[in-house]
């Protein structure tokens, strides 16, 4: 399984609907999304586990997923970047 950062953005006139169908799905998914709405910026991140970005997308609600996108995510030692900067 690899780790995917899910972004869900919606308008602020969307932006109720969003969250709602969050906590409809699932309470436990609700703790784990992080929201930018606040702020203005009317966006939900989550990251989670799952064997492609398509299936990491298929886990946000309906009714957000068709402007979903799922990053994999990766994680680098130190050695790796050197590595990095020795190929440029």
């Amino acid at each position: 399984m690899a780790r995917f950062l899910v972004e869900c953005p919606h308008t602020q006139e969307d932006c109720l609907e969003a969250l709602d169908s969050v906590v409809a799905l699932s309470k436990e998914l609700m703790n784990r999304f992080d929201w930018g709405c606040g702020e203005d910026v009317h966006m939900g991140w989550v990251v989670v586990e799952a064997k492609d970005a398509a299936t990491a997308t298929m886990m946000v609600p309906t009714n957000i997923r068709s402007r979903a996108k799922a990053i994999q995510l990766s994680k680098f030692t130190p050695e790796q970047v050197q590595a990095f900067h020795a190929a440029h």
